[in-house]
């Protein structure tokens, strides 16, 4: 596709949108699915705008894009999470090209959005490192068409003897509790400050997690070690019993489209003990191969762009090589506004210092 070539973008709706991407033979992002629409319902200061798709002059779809608005600091801005899904090849000039009409149809939809944030493979002259959060341009991506055991024998000969070691504990149960309730969540989330607390990052408040454990099932599935005194088989057990044992892990997995996402997870120095992170993800990824997923997404590693995902990236290299994938960048619409709202919050980093 030319650089020059001018392209239109137009809403679209759910079923069109996913005919599109299942084309791709890649599993559809879940953030673009609409199954997340119902997250960004349930979150205060979320709204889903819509889904469009963006063509060429003779009507060929060269990328598809579903957008939620945020405010940062109270100015509006519009965040396409995975987004936009290429259908075409992602070079630097149409990445470029869908950008342009993208941004051209949202500054005249919604004239006082800030900015748009998107993913793109290429960097560019346009393109602004993200005011907050973390991005990333390294996974670890497993491949679930491979049994278990054939996968196992490809790992490092340390490492497969940590996963056995890790199966030989009886003491370790591991469950499905995506049906837990909001009480039931206390308990996992008390380990999850644990973990934050001991490796030194930030969570969000409990109720962001269960909301999105809530709006998302049964694509979000909640797996749960815990440290028993009964001995049990290993392996999956669904419904168990939430009052057997203690919680030492968790991780919430979503689910879409044959593609499985690690999403969060948590371990208490009691799990780390027990090799008990290892045993949840083997276990899991049993579990996920019975549900039909293909694709199994570690989340980011560390890499120049992101040198504080190190300690995840260290354990999450152990199951798999990883893999270039799109960073988010932050695409000014309206310049002046857009380093305004950089010039406060550097300030406002500047002063907690």
């Amino acid at each position: 596709m030319p650089a020059s070539a001018p392209l239109s973008v137009r809403e679209t709706t759910v079923d069109e949108f996913l005919t599109f991407a299942r084309g791709r033979m890649q599993p559809v992002p879940i953030e673009q699915s609409p199954a997340w629409d119902a997250f960004d319902a349930a979150v205060e200061g979320r709204e889903h705008m819509g889904r469009v798709v963006v063509s060429e002059p003779e009507g060929a779809a060269v990328a598809l894009v579903s957008l939620t608005r945020y405010r940062v600091r109270g100015f509006p801005y519009l965040w396409a999470r995975h987004a936009p899904v290429m259908l075409t090849e992602a070079t630097p000039q149409a990445e470029s090209a869908v950008r342009e009409a993208l941004a051209a149809y949202v500054s005249k939809r919604w004239p006082d959005t800030v900015f748009m944030r998107l993913h793109a493979t290429h960097t560019d002259p346009g393109l602004r490192p993200l005011l907050q959060t973390v991005t990333y341009d390294k996974t670890v991506v497993l491949d679930l068409t491979v049994d278990a055991e054939t996968y196992l024998a490809g790992l490092s000969k340390k490492f497969r003897y940590a996963v056995r070691q890790s199966l030989k504990h009886d003491d370790v149960v591991v469950a499905d509790e995506t049906d837990l309730d909001r009480a039931d969540f206390d308990e996992l989330y008390a380990v999850y400050r644990e973990t934050a607390g001991r490796d030194g990052f930030g969570i969000y408040d409990a109720d962001v997690y269960w909301a999105m454990i809530e709006a998302l099932r049964p694509h979000a599935r909640v797996f749960v070690a815990r440290r028993t005194d009964a001995p049990s088989e290993a392996g999956i057990e669904p419904g168990a019993d939430a009052a057997q044992g203690h919680a030492i892990a968790w991780a919430i997995i979503t689910l879409f489209d044959g593609g499985a996402t690690y999403y969060y997870a948590a371990a208490s120095a009691e799990a780390r003990e027990l090799d008990a992170t290892v045993r949840l993800l083997w276990d899991a990824l049993a579990a996920l191969r019975a549900s039909g997923a293909t694709h199994f997404d570690m989340g980011g590693v560390d890499s120049e762009l992101a040198p504080s995902l190190a300690g995840v990236g260290m354990f999450k290299r152990k199951w798999g090589p990883d893999v270039a994938v799109a960073p988010a960048w932050d695409v000014p619409l309206r310049p002046f506004t857009y380093r305004l709202l950089s010039l406060l919050l550097k300030a406002k980093r500047v002063f907690r210092l």
